[in-house]
């Protein structure tokens, strides 16, 4: 079945900023998408800046994975939006979450935390270690790739534990950062994937594109039993117990 990825981007920085439109003229979500439809996958982009921020329920309806990367704006994310994306995940849709895509409404509020951390801008060497070499997001790695130049986030990363972790980065300052964070809420996975800084060519990686693609493969929605609350008959005769 052919997987249905919306790829939402603020796109502000890109519309303001010259060095950020000279890695991204398209928009940081033109790499992205381009490479998803080569996999062969029904893509669709929205920003923050049409109607409803660009997820109307409808749109939604129709996701299956949805991807987040946002930045100098996530205040600007409708408190509308937000709740019709948790209700979605809980329903099943995958959500991956980019970058500075943690400090989102939509990502906070599905972990329960503030989602904080430290960085720095230094133009730093990035190594990412693969530390659940047989998950399905790691399929096709080697034990660890390097990004030649990015932002450092650091710990402590103030999320939950999460339930697989796949990825852990090293920061040529020395810092280290839990950065490919599996969770479940409902029935819908989420991945928490850490690189895609706005003024770095992140997003044209290969090894980037790759654990994307990986990442909506392994979030998309599974078949399952559908879920029922509330009161419930028996299924067998209860006894009497005088």
């Amino acid at each position: 079945m052919t997987i249905r990825v919306t790829v939402w981007n603020e796109y502000r920085h890109e519309k303001s900023d010259a060095a950020v439109r000279l890695v991204y003229p398209d928009g940081l979500h033109a790499p992205i998408a381009a490479h998803l439809r080569q996999q062969g996958m029904q893509v669709r982009v929205a920003t923050l800046d049409e109607p409803d921020n660009g997820l109307p329920a409808a749109v939604l309806a129709e996701t299956d994975v949805l991807t987040w990367w946002g930045h100098m704006a996530h205040g600007e994310v409708s408190d509308a939006v937000v709740a019709r994306v948790q209700q979605r995940v809980l329903e099943g849709m995958g959500l991956l979450v980019l970058h500075s895509g943690h400090f989102s409404k939509v990502f906070q509020t599905l972990m329960g935390t503030t989602c904080n951390l430290i960085w720095r801008e230094a133009d730093e060497r990035e190594r990412i270690w693969v530390v659940e070499p047989g998950h399905p997001i790691a399929a096709g790695l080697g034990p660890y790739f390097e990004i030649p130049r990015e932002e450092m986030y650091g710990e402590r990363f103030d999320v939950p534990a999460p339930e697989t972790l796949v990825f852990v980065s090293w920061f040529e300052g020395g810092e280290v950062f839990r950065s490919g964070c599996c969770y479940q809420r409902g029935k819908g996975r989420i991945f928490y994937f850490r690189p895609g800084h706005e003024t770095y060519p992140t997003y044209l990686q290969k090894e980037v594109l790759h654990v994307i693609t990986n990442a909506i493969k392994w979030a998309a929605p599974i078949d399952g039993p559908a879920v029922e609350y509330g009161n419930r008959a028996a299924l067998e005769t209860i006894g009497d117990r005088a």
